[in-house]
């Protein structure tokens, strides 16, 4: 029978390493006692499917999380288990029903949500992986890999708010990062607490903390992780006489001047946010490989002037911050002395809940190169793929499903029946990502429910008519990724059956059938994201 206290969500390891996430609460020396009526043991199927394999912990809201296999479909599972269900449940179940309806390559997928009445439980995808506070607990991010997890937990949070809903538990502890560099955000909660602004602030305290160990958002404290508060804390930023936290450059060396500025951007109260597909974009357009040398780092969040790229979409939002100027030689002075206290400050304490020491740059060096993270990747070109239409008027304006807005696609014309009224086979968008790469997902986002469609590869490029169409649709039939989604009930296709040993550069969302949209059939493609290294 499992213990109904356990060790911290962080310090549960499998093999010497973090593999799973605990409903973003971490246990400490105040988690509430769990009933034992009814308690699992290992063995025990839930649902006739769900088998319980290892009780990992309980959080600090008394859910107790354990390993566990769907025994159907033979693959490992998250199952998180509350005392009693019925009304005391409701939250869990809510907030778990609503992400299982949003499917993106940055959110953890929610399989199953059972209230049995005696208890409760949510079944969801098990992630083999850390957590982003145990990462930045081995040392703090470089402004690549800061970027790169920014820009996936923007993504993912650009999904849920396009339904409407909000995550509100975006904090180091719900970010996990996979061993195959997939960053993932996990466990939205339903409380009515929070709003999209407060997701997109706290997308900038995940910056802030990858790049300083420090978590900024004082008058938003973590949920069971505050600082100085339990095991699990994770220490305060150093802040000036007002209260303002230092900005990421006062606290270690050689963070991007353009990240600096937007990591402060997001936390400043008086500057109003992007919203989450804005903020998305800009880090996606950041988030570069690094032999892409069109940035100026030394500057704000400005693009080079000779690339002759528009103003990001970031910078046309909202003005840049000036110069901290006086307070932020102040602000300096004071991390010196906290830090120098921290360091003195005894060793009465546990080592793992002392506060970071601010990292440098002089910091040594792993050994092994870290995995490559996964990334939204560049898109070159884009067309319509439509090989039984002499009529072309249907293949204009595919640029816009990968122009970074949502509100904007492109869309087939209105059919009197779903199988395009009998007169072709389907139609696609092609993607070309001008090189090969190493594909991880690709999700797609639709006007409306009820669509068909799977997703293609191949080598062909052939020429943008009628033939050349047809070349390509049967060159790329024979390389399917995935499963096909039939008459899908949501909005976002992802598709993620890539095979990491090889490479890809040209894709097909290819639609075979279109859900009703009026008096006709209709569907269009509002943005496509691709993710990869």
């Amino acid at each position: 029978m499992p213990s109904s206290a356990g060790p911290s969500i962080d310090t549960i390891t499998e093999g010497g390493r973090v593999t799973q996430v605990g409903e973003g609460q971490d246990a400490d020396e105040t988690t509430p006692p769990v009933m034992t009526f009814g308690a699992p043991t290992a063995g025990e199927i839930l649902a006739e499917r769900y088998e319980l394999v290892e009780h990992i912990n309980n959080d600090s809201a008394g859910r107790l999380v354990w390993r566990g296999v769907d025994v159907v479909l033979r693959r490992p599972v998250a199952v998180v288990l509350r005392y009693p269900g019925g009304e005391s449940a409701t939250e869990m179940l809510q907030a778990a029903v609503a992400a299982s309806r949003v499917i993106h390559p940055n959110l953890v997928g929610v399989y199953d949500a059972i209230d049995e009445a005696d208890r409760a439980y949510v079944v969801r995808e098990w992630v083999d992986g850390r957590s982003l506070r145990e990462l930045v607990a081995d040392g703090s991010m470089d402004g690549g890999r800061a970027t790169a997890v920014g820009n996936a937990v923007a993504s993912a949070l650009a999904a849920v708010h396009a339904t409407g809903m909000v995550h509100g538990n975006v904090h180091p502890g719900t970010v996990m990062i996979s061993d195959d560099g997939r960053v993932v955000l996990a466990d939205a909660r339903t409380d009515g607490a929070d709003t999209k602004e407060s997701d997109v602030r706290a997308v900038g305290g995940i910056l802030y903390f990858a790049l300083t160990g420090y978590w900024p958002h004082a008058e938003a404290p973590l949920r069971g992780a505050t600082a100085g508060h339990g095991r699990a804390a994770i220490p305060d930023a150093v802040r000036d006489a007002g209260g303002a936290a230092a900005a990421p450059r006062q606290v270690r060396a050689g963070v991007p001047a353009y990240l600096d500025d937007l990591t402060m951007d997001l936390l400043d109260t008086e500057i109003a946010p992007p919203s989450s597909d804005v903020l998305s974009a800009e880090l996606a357009r950041l988030d570069v490989p690094a032999d892409d040398d069109y940035l100026d780092n030394s500057g704000p969040l400005r693009f080079a002037a000779e690339s002759g790229d528009e103003p990001s979409p970031l910078a046309a939002a909202g003005g840049r911050k000036v110069a901290l100027g006086i307070a932020g030689l102040l602000a300096v002075a004071l991390v010196g002395l906290l830090i120098g206290i921290y360091t003195l400050g005894g060793d009465d304490e546990d080592p793992e809940t002392s506060p970071v020491a601010a990292p440098t740059s002089a910091a040594p060096v792993s050994e092994e190169p870290p995995a490559p993270v996964t990334r939204n990747l560049k898109i070159s070109d884009a067309r319509i793929i439509d090989p039984d239409s002499r009529n072309r008027s249907e293949v204009r304006d595919a640029e816009k499903v990968f122009d970074g807005d949502g509100d904007e696609g492109w869309s087939t014309e209105t059919y009197p029946r779903s199988n395009f009224g009998g007169l072709k086979r389907g139609m696609g968008v092609w993607i070309d990502l001008g090189a090969e790469r190493t594909v991880k997902s690709v999700q797609v986002n639709l006007s409306v429910t009820g669509a068909s469609a799977e997703l293609l590869t191949g080598t062909v490029n052939a020429p943008s008519n009628s033939a050349g169409d047809g070349q390509i649709l049967t060159a790329y039939l024979k390389n399917r990724i995935g499963q096909p989604f039939e008459a899908h009930d949501g909005t976002t296709m992802a598709f993620n059956g890539f095979d990491a040993d090889k490479k890809y550069r040209y894709l097909l969302f290819w639609i075979t059938d279109l859900p009703q949209s009026g008096n006709g059939f209709k569907l269009g493609v509002q943005e496509i994201t691709v993710q990869g290294s």
